[in-house]
């Protein structure tokens, strides 16, 4: 099925008065610290890139892409561009795109990122079918990007200066060149600071235009507050429309940005993000499952409690909400022990009909391969049907969290005999 490309307004401004795009704040964290940035969530105030109004999870993401297409069908375009950085927050950026890629396979799906992680996440983006990427690209040269960034994050290693600007870049080489090898459209932002690397761009531009970047967006930075750019102004249009001459005899430019915030959502000059605002933190205070996923597997000894770690339990029972209350529909026998990350795969496919798991204990590698397949694992101990009406009923999963002492599976009750599959 073609995915009609020409219809993403940033990256095609005939677009811009007929299509649509809602931004998803699902990526709060971030891997770098720019020195014109200050994040914020739950402000209304600010019209800018790293400001949200509030943060979603994946399913509540899906949910709210609901209500926007019911009030906006002209959308053509779903994107992660933060607060922070997608690939900062990598299980919910791809477990959001994915639930919408299911949900709505028509609609097209890009992201925007500082480029860091990116080229670890190359084969999900494949897979996932994302048409249009962006990388804020701000130098090639770490003595001046070791005045732009304060920091650089890799995993749990911080470099600062020359070392953390050399460490982006490289990163961001190996980015945009494996984007291209998918055949992805790539978009390379270049955020001006007068004084500091406005007279970079051209550079910039020539670097990127060699790895066959597609179109330049020179954005005029944004004074923040509380930041160490705070006091260098904002270039004025002329000043950004020299750049852009400059920088255009390499790539194509970007010249009807709007410098959308992450919860942007409408036409481009004419967001409807006020209008939305209520839909967006109505979503984000909703439970966080998927609902059109009707059941709920649980790990039960007996069928009374929730009482066994994940990868203790041989069989999960299935149960799900019908007019009479909960009941359980069934057993199904657990895959096989071991056979790591495939065996928690295998779940995921078993219990795809499932929109949550209830389980006494979960590791770090069964919980993302089973929230990124859409299931949200809830560690608890205590009766099912306490599990079971967080689930359907909207409480908070988090009050059933108890942790257990040891590494016994047994909890209270856990001898007893309960009716159940």
């Amino acid at each position: 099925m073609s995915l009609h490309l020409e219809r993403h307004p940033c990256f095609h401004a005939e677009a811009k008065g007929a299509y649509g795009r809602v931004h998803l704040p699902v990526a709060p964290d971030c891997n770098i610290r720019c020195n014109y940035c200050n994040r914020k969530t739950d402000c209304v105030n600010e019209s800018r890139p790293g400001v949200s109004s509030a943060v979603l999870s994946p399913p509540q993401a899906l949910a709210y892409v609901e209500k926007v297409l019911e009030k906006e069908p002209r959308i053509a375009v779903a994107g992660i561009a933060g607060p922070g950085d997608p690939f900062a927050n990598p299980l919910e950026t791809l477990q959001t795109l994915r639930l919408i890629r299911e949900r709505y396979p028509e609609i097209l799906l890009c992201l925007s990122s500082n480029g860091l992680a990116v080229a670890n996440h190359l084969d999900a983006i494949a897979e996932l079918g994302l048409s249009h990427v962006t990388i804020t690209v701000n130098s090639v040269d770490p003595q001046i990007g070791a005045k732009l960034y304060s920091w650089v994050r890799d995993g749990k290693v911080i470099y600062r200066g020359e070392k953390g600007a050399e460490l982006l870049f490289s990163r961001q080489l190996k980015a945009i060149e494996g984007l291209k090898k998918l055949g992805i459209t790539v978009k390379v932002n270049v955020i001006v600071v007068p004084g500091v690397n406005d007279h970079h761009v051209e550079e910039v531009a020539r670097t990127v235009a060699a790895l066959g970047v597609d179109l330049l967006n020179c954005m005029p930075m944004y004074p923040n507050r509380d930041t160490p750019f705070e006091n260098i102004p904002e270039p004025d249009k002329p000043f950004m429309e020299k750049i852009r001459a400059k920088a255009e005899k390499y790539l194509p430019q970007m010249r009807h940005c709007t410098r959308c915030r992450a919860d942007a959502v409408g036409l481009l000059g004419n967001d409807r993000g006020d209008e939305l605002l209520g839909d967006l933190r109505k979503c984000a205070s909703s439970p966080a499952f998927s609902t059109d996923r009707p059941h709920v597997a649980v790990a039960t000894m007996e069928g009374l409690l929730v009482n066994l770690h994940l990868g203790e339990a041989p069989h999960f029972q299935v149960w799900t909400k019908t007019a009479e209350g909960y009941r359980c529909i069934e057993s199904r026998e657990a895959p096989a022990s071991g056979g790591g990350t495939k065996r928690w795969k295998a779940l995921s496919e078993l219990l795809k009909d499932c929109r949550a798991i209830l389980v006494a204990g979960i590791g770090d590698t069964p919980r993302k391969a089973l929230s990124e397949a859409g299931i949200v694992p809830i560690e608890m101990n205590g009766f099912i049907e306490m599990g079971l009406e967080a689930v359907y009923q909207g409480r908070n999963p988090g009050e059933l969290k108890v942790r257990r002492a040891g590494g016994c599976a047994k909890g209270f009750g856990c001898s007893g005999t309960g009716e159940g599959c």
